[in-house]
């Protein structure tokens, strides 16, 4: 089985560890190939740069060359995953909702803890276009950007640990989501201190990914997510198509 991860930006650092953090909750024999858009931001983190990214994920994914199973588009509440499964018979999980739909089997009620609070209104309109925000407590913002993820661990941690914290004494949840593909990783230190489960999306897609395939499961193309009418298109310069 083959599934493509794409990351949602530009950086390609940022591809390659959410790629092998996929790769490491993959069962044997799943093959998982990260993918960088040519062109968009280097980090998503407002409406502007999120609807860039769709196109620029669609772009990518079509211009892929070989085969694959499934696809994983790797950015939390990011626009785009309905045009990738109007183009794509194979399954398309988005993992904003395979974090929230893996989380609702956990407790009762869950939290994202997320970046900026600027992105904290593109994740509550995702859970609500997918079903998913009546057993919401709350999405809470770290005030770390994208990129300052990587930069210090230690405060990335102590940071996201912090609103883990407030969710679950505060917000009253009983399952923490990690809402950004780049805090893959922080699962143990979070579960340690609150004491509730924590469902990484990329993780979670990634399973969810492989049981839609294993289930011989793909898109529906009657109605909603049937294929673009044939006509001419018009694609950005920077693509390869």
């Amino acid at each position: 089985m083959k599934i493509l991860v794409a990351n949602v930006n530009t950086t390609a650092k940022m591809t390659d560890v959410i790629a092998a953090s996929a790769q490491a909750v993959a069962a044997p024999g799943t093959e998982i190939v990260g993918i960088t858009p040519d062109f968009g931001a280097e980090s998503v983190e407002g409406n502007y740069e999120s609807y860039l990214a769709a196109v620029a994920v669609q772009e990518a994914i079509l211009t892929y060359d070989g085969d694959y199973d499934a696809v994983i588009q790797a950015g939390y509440g990011e626009h785009g995953r309905e045009g990738l499964q109007e183009l794509l018979s194979v399954p398309v999980v988005d993992i904003t909702e395979a974090a929230a739909s893996t989380a609702q089997y956990l407790g009762h009620r869950y939290s994202v803890v997320t970046t900026l609070d600027r992105t904290v209104p593109l994740i509550e309109d995702r859970l609500l276009l997918a079903g998913l925000s009546q057993r919401c407590a709350s999405v809470r913002a770290s005030g770390l950007s994208v990129l300052e993820l990587e930069e210090d661990h230690d405060r990335t941690v102590e940071t996201i640990v912090a609103e883990s914290v407030k969710a679950v004494e505060q917000d009253r949840a009983e399952v923490i989501c990690l809402g950004c593909g780049g805090m893959a990783g922080l699962e143990a230190a979070v579960r340690e201190a609150t004491g509730v489960p924590v469902v990484d999306g990329v993780a979670a897609a990634v399973t969810v990914a492989e049981s839609l395939v294993r289930l011989g499961l793909g898109t529906s193309k009657v109605r909603t997510y049937a294929p673009p009418r044939p006509k001419h298109v018009t694609r950005p310069v920077a693509s390869r198509g």
